[in-house]
């Protein structure tokens, strides 16, 4: 019995709450065990099934269907009740009246019975109607204000698609029958003979944060996650696929059983479902190449093409120029580091240094170097009220399902709101959320951040504590000393196949010298296009040099420096510093430096 379903009728049970929601995986497939064998089958169907008890009765309610019971009897057992009640006779005094003629005193008895036939007939395709009934049938059940129940059994209310029958969204936006049920439903949970009762409620909403307000606040509702299935229940799917002779026959595949089901992290059933019938009418193999694809697009399809990407970088660390010390450090202690599991793992990095420095060229190349899922976060703010928390927690399921996974953050200052007073409130609550998850134990070991940003200052300090992104913050700095002329060596190779003498390389150190990483790639840049263009085949150091002299560097070398002040103050290991000897009264001139930049108002 999935964990989810074991929450839910301990609630139910214990009387904790007579209302629940279900949020999360719900458009997946659940095993069900029938006579013939287990099928998987939708949500409302399952939970129908798995809640089918003697002293129960279940009451389904889907958009555009008509209200039905699980079983017939079930149906007259709440018929008979709802006449009991809306009468005021008990069994025997009903009895009596159906034995008298139509025109002999059983009017009242074919009137509620007229009017149960038609609101049921009446109820498709009016949801308003159907809830109101539903919350009349509750009353009915426990008799109304009566201390004797009109049924024996307990009823169980099962209500699909809640989310859009209760849709978010001020008041006045809303339309009267959007009104008129949320009305209906906050008077019903809200109702202290509900709330007491024996009687239950279930509604089915891919996010809480969908529920109208009002409904979703009341404290009587408890929300219960459905989560995506981990690699025992895949590769249990997996297993009844390939043996179930309905399914036809198995499909090949390149690897094992749990191999299929770990790959597959981040599919749900359905996915995982589509996949292999695809891979058995097309008679060929399932490859890992098929799997890696079917995962990206599903995830894509879930969150979105500008929420997230999976970054699949082509270049390497040997396409790297310079940064010797960080490309050690890289290979040695950062990769183990997020390859490794438990306690031992990063739970995130930032990565800080002066725009052109290089930053997200060679932490691409760390993706590259990574045997793991990398996904690039790009925008998780959304323009329509409420769906900032619905794509949140649809990424909190994806990482949940997923076994190892890099969250890619370029340009993280902007990418993440504040957390001050006068930041919008849901902002605050995206950044909050955030934060907590990067912190979160159940997640260490599975997911590491990587925040990459010219300006650490403005990632918030509860960003930058250890923990959270402050586990490593390193700093990606102009080139200096052998990296310059690395640096120098790849610019020229285009344009001077046969290298320069040191003599030369001095003379090119000294005119580019306060070269970023970015201005050294636009010099090679030029110099490959005046060597087109002047129809040579090498250039001489001399028109080398004329390139460099007649190049002007834009505006903005307090705001690089400014930026590069911030990386060496926020960095957290000294062995990544230019100087790893670097002293307390160092540290404090970088301050005052920066405090008399900001002066200027430069930042």
């Amino acid at each position: 019995m999935p964990e989810f379903l074991r929450n839910a009728g301990r609630i139910l049970n214990s009387g904790q709450s007579r209302t629940v929601v279900l949020t999360g995986n719900l458009h997946d497939l659940f095993p069900l065990a029938q006579p013939t064998g287990v099928e998987y089958v939708p949500v409302i169907e399952f939970l129908g099934a798995s809640w089918k008890l003697p002293d129960v009765v279940v009451v389904v309610y889907e958009l555009n269907a008509p209200i039905r019971f699980l079983r017939d009897e079930d149906a007259d057992k709440l018929r008979e009740a709802w006449l009991r009640w809306r009468t005021g006779m008990d069994s025997n005094q009903l009895a009596v009246q159906r034995m008298l003629a139509p025109d002999k005193g059983r009017k009242e008895v074919d009137a509620a019975a007229a009017v149960y036939d038609e609101t049921m007939r009446a109820a498709t395709g009016n949801p308003t109607l159907a809830l109101e009934f539903l919350r009349q049938l509750c009353l009915c059940a426990r008799g109304g204000g009566t201390q004797k129940r009109a049924l024996s059994e307990r009823l169980l209310v099962l209500i699909e698609g809640a989310d859009l029958l209760l849709p978010d969204a001020p008041i006045p936006q809303l339309n009267e029958s959007d009104r008129h049920r949320v009305s209906i439903c906050h008077d019903w949970f809200s109702d202290p003979g509900f709330v007491n009762g024996a009687d239950s409620v279930v509604l089915l909403a891919e996010s809480r944060s969908f529920l109208h307000h009002r409904i979703s606040r009341l404290p009587q509702l408890v929300e219960i996650e459905i989560p995506a299935p981990d690699a025992a229940v895949r590769e249990e799917f997996i297993g009844w696929f390939q043996s179930t002779k309905t399914e036809g026959t198995p499909v090949p595949l390149w690897s094992t059983n749990s191999e299929l089901a770990r790959f597959t992290a981040g599919l749900s059933l359905h996915a995982l479902h589509q996949l292999l019938r695809g891979a058995r009418h097309e008679r060929r193999a399932l490859t890992a190449a098929d799997v890696v694809g079917k995962v990206e697009s599903f995830i894509q399809s879930q969150l979105g093409d500008d929420i997230i990407e999976f970054k699949k970088p082509s270049h390497t660390f040997r396409d790297v120029v310079g940064n010797t010390r960080l490309k050690r450090f890289l290979q040695e202690e950062f990769i183990p580091r997020v390859q490794a599991h438990g306690s031992e793992a990063l739970a995130g990095a930032a990565v800080c240094g002066p725009i052109g420095g290089g930053k997200t060229f060679v932490f691409e190349a760390v993706a590259t170097e990574l045997d793991m899922v990398v996904l690039v976060l790009k925008n998780l703010r959304s323009q329509w009220f409420g769906q900032t928390d619905v794509l949140f927690e649809r990424l909190r399921r994806v990482l949940m399902a997923l076994s190892k996974v890099l969250i890619f953050v370029d340009e993280a200052d902007t990418q993440f709101g504040g957390v001050g007073a006068d930041t919008h409130e849901t902002e605050r609550r995206l950044t909050g959320k955030l934060q907590a998850m990067m912190s979160d134990p159940a997640l260490r070991g599975r997911v590491v951040w990587l925040l990459v940003t010219a300006r650490i200052h403005r990632l918030s300090p509860d960003l930058r504590r250890p923990g959270r992104a402050g586990d490593l913050i390193i700093p990606a700095l102009d080139p200096e000393g052998e990296d310059i002329t690395a640096w120098l060596q790849y610019v020229v190779k285009p344009v001077c196949p046969d290298g320069l003498d040191p003599t030369q390389i001095q003379s090119l150190e000294q005119a580019t010298n306060g070269f970023s990483a970015a201005a050294f790639a636009a010099l090679r840049n030029e110099l490959k296009a005046r060597m087109r263009l002047k129809k040579q085949s090498t250039l001489s150091i001399d028109a080398i040099l004329a390139v460099i002299r007649d190049q002007l560097s834009p505006a903005i070398a307090e705001t690089r420096r400014y930026q590069t002040l911030q990386a060496l103050t926020n960095c957290t290991r000294r062995s990544l510093l230019p100087n790893p000897e670097v002293t307390d009264a160092e540290r404090s001139r970088w301050v005052a430096e920066l405090r008399e930049l900001e002066a200027r108002g430069i930042q």
